[in-house]
This record gives structure tokens, C-alpha cells and sequence, in this order.
């Protein structure tokens, strides 16, 4: 009998509510899903499905209107925002599709600044691992306008892990990058769930992409339709398909 990986974060009837003007919008509708940890997991659907919303929720970037996050021991629905700030600085990475990399610094700058901002020392061993790993040591003292898109997703990328979170949101990292490019990327977000026991979690609209996950899950309407497990291009080309039907 196998033992079920612990959780690295839930949510628990999630719902999202936005006002707008006399009506409302349910972005994110009853969702309850619970994300293992080491695990990298894609969430799919078209636009407006309420993806991103579902994962803003899941960072806690954004407040549910009803229901529980759960960040490990840490339930963010119900936490002062000043909490919410530090569970985030001290356990989540991000990697927005905008790179938010700050012009005037250098690369190594730029991967640094959290662990600056928190007044935490700079482990150089583990900043040489990622840069090398990500192919980025001989671009260090770069700023972002001296580098291509795919330098500046992986110094996204770099300043994302070198913090060590225990999850990991990306927010379509590859959408902006080329197939070659993007695929390096994809894979090195695997090898850090498989190799180094991070939680992934990507939004993503591409099925090639999420190809890379061990899980997809499929929102439709603010509603999970689909949940894959190891799904193939071919499986997630079918349900988003049969998604946009």
C-alpha cells in the first residue's frame, strides 16, 4: 500500500467573488484541491476560466471571498495581511510571464534582492548552482536591457528559487519565450519538483507546456473539469478541446 505525499498547500471550497458594477463575477467557484509536496502541477483553461485568479488565491496575492488556503500549517484566508507578507517572503517564489526585474540592476542583483530584502545571507554555493544550472554564470553582471527574454525569464526564474521556497507559482513562464528556450525552462522547473523537491505549480494555456507537470488540472468557468495525472500532449491537446467544444 503506498503512502500519500504530505500536502505542500489546499485550498478547501475556494470562491472567488469580484463586484463589478451592479452584477458579479464568480471567478473561482467551490474549488477544493490539494497539491502534494515535490510535486509539479499545471492548471489549464481558456481564458477567463478563472486560472490565474485560482492561483493568485493559492499565493496569497489575492483574498478568497469564501473558503481556506493552506500553505502548509498556515491558513492565509484568515491571517492579518502582515502574516500573509511573511509566509510569502519566507516560503513562495514566483515567475510572472513580466519578468519584474528591476532595470537598473544587475542580473545577480536582480536574483539577490529578496534575500536582501529580508536580510538574509547570500548563500553563494547555492546561487552558483542555480545560475549554472540555468546557464546564466557568464551573464551575472548583465542588466535586464543587455539580456534576450529567455536571460530575463531565467533571472526570473534564479530570483524565484534562490530564496529555497517550499512552493512555487509560476504564472505562464514560458508565454513569451521560444519553443527551445521555453522547453530548457519547462525542464529545469521538473528537474527542480523531481530532483530537488520544490513544488511546482504553472499556469499555463499551452498543452505542450503542462505536457511537462505530473498533474493537470483543467478549469472551466471557475470550476476544475479535468485532473490528469502524467498527462501526455496528445491527452491534454483532447481536453482542452473538448474544453473549447
Amino acid at each position: 500500500m503506498s503512502v500519500a505525499a504530505p500536502t505542500a498547500c489546499a485550498v478547501q471550497h475556494l470562491t472567488k467573488v469580484y463586484p463589478t458594477g451592479g452584477a458579479s463575477v464568480t471567478a473561482v467557484d467551490d474549488v477544493s484541491v490539494a497539491i502534494a509536496k515535490g510535486s509539479f502541477t499545471a492548471i489549464m483553461g481558456p481564458s477567463g476560466s478563472g486560472k490565474s485568479t485560482l492561483m493568485h488565491c493559492m499565493a496569497g496575492l489575492d483574498r478568497p471571498t469564501r473558503g481556506d488556503v493552506l500553505i502548509g500549517e498556515h491558513n492565509l484566508a484568515f491571517m492579518p495581511e502582515k502574516a500573509v507578507t511573511k509566509v510569502r517572503r519566507d516560503r513562495i517564489g514566483f515567475v510572472f510571464q513580466a519578468f519584474n526585474l528591476l532595470p537598473t540592476l544587475t542580473a545577480e542583483q536582480n536574483i539577490v534582492l529578496p534575500l536582501e530584502l529580508s536580510g538574509t545571507r547570500v548563500d553563494r554555493e547555492h546561487l552558483a548552482s542555480i545560475v549554472e544550472s540555468l546557464g546564466l554564470a557568464d551573464r551575472l553582471g548583465h542588466r535586464p536591457s543587455q539580456l534576450s527574454g529567455g536571460q530575463q525569464q531565467r533571472v526570473a526564474v534564479a530570483r524565484a528559487l534562490v530564496t529555497r521556497p517550499e512552493v512555487v507559482f509560476a504564472d505562464e513562464p514560458t508565454g513569451a519565450l521560444d519553443r527551445k528556450t521555453g522547453t530548457a525552462l519547462l525542464e529545469y522547473l521538473q528537474a527542480s519538483a523531481r530532483d530537488r523537491g520544490q513544488t511546482i505549480i504553472m499556469v499555463t494555456h499551452d498543452p505542450h507546456a503542462a505536457s511537462y507537470a505530473d498533474r493537470a488540472l483543467m478549469l472551466l468557468d471557475g470550476r476544475i473539469v479535468g485532473d490528469l495525472d502524467q498527462p501526455t500532449p496528445d491527452e491534454l491537446a483532447g481536453l482542452v478541446g473538448s474544453v473549447a467544444a
